[in-house]
C-alpha cells in the first residue's frame, strides 16, 4: 500500500484579509472616538498602513482591525505587525501578512514531528511548507492533532490529505 500524505502550509486568504480591513476601515470611519483625529486603515501595496495623530490611537485602530480579522477567521498568528513610528504629524503602525513557513519554523516543526509524533511518520522541506507521509493514516492525524496542541509562531494549515 502507497504511502498517505498531507502537506503543512502557512497561507492567508487574501479576499477574506482585504474583507477584514475594509470592514476596520469602515468602522474607525464611522465611530465618534476616531473623529478628527486622522485615524484610517489601508491597503499600501502588500502590507496594511495605519495612521492616527498619536501613538495610544494607532494602537486603537490596530485593536479594531485585529478583531476584525479574528472574526473572519484569520489567526493574528498571521499577522506581522510592526511598532508604532512616528512619520510627520501623525503615528503609523506596518502590518505585513505572513505567507509560507520560514526554513527555520520548518525546521522546528519537522523535529516536533521527529521527537514526539509515532514513529512511522516522516517530514520533509518542500520550499515554505512541509510533506509528511506515514502508511497509517491514524499516525498522520495522531500528528496534525499533536501539531495543532503546540504554540508555534505560525498559523498552520493541513492540507492534501491523501
Amino acid at each position: 500500500m502507497a504511502d498517505s500524505t498531507f502537506d503543512i502550509v502557512s497561507k492567508v486568504d487574501h479576499m477574506e484579509a482585504e474583507n477584514a480591513v475594509n470592514q476596520a476601515r469602515k468602522e474607525v470611519e464611522q465611530r465618534y472616538d476616531f473623529k478628527n483625529i486622522g485615524a484610517s486603515v489601508e491597503w499600501s501595496g502588500e502590507k496594511i498602513l495605519l495612521k492616527a495623530q498619536t501613538d495610544e490611537r494607532v494602537k486603537a485602530v490596530l485593536e479594531v482591525v485585529e478583531s476584525k480579522f479574528i472574526k473572519r477567521g484569520i489567526t493574528l498568528r498571521s499577522l506581522d505587525t510592526g511598532e508604532p513610528y512616528p512619520s510627520g504629524k501623525e503615528f503609523r503602525i506596518e502590518i505585513a501578512l505572513k505567507n509560507g513557513i520560514d526554513s527555520e519554523n520548518a525546521k522546528k516543526i519537522s523535529k516536533i514531528i521527529r521527537d514526539e509524533a509515532p514513529k512511522t511518520v516522516k517530514s520533509q522541506i518542500q520550499g515554505d511548507e512541509l510533506r509528511v507521509s506515514s502508511k497509517s493514516r491514524d499516525d498522520l492525524q495522531a500528528t496534525m492533532a499533536l501539531l495543532k496542541g503546540k504554540d508555534l509562531d505560525v498559523a498552520l494549515q493541513f492540507t492534501n490529505f491523501r
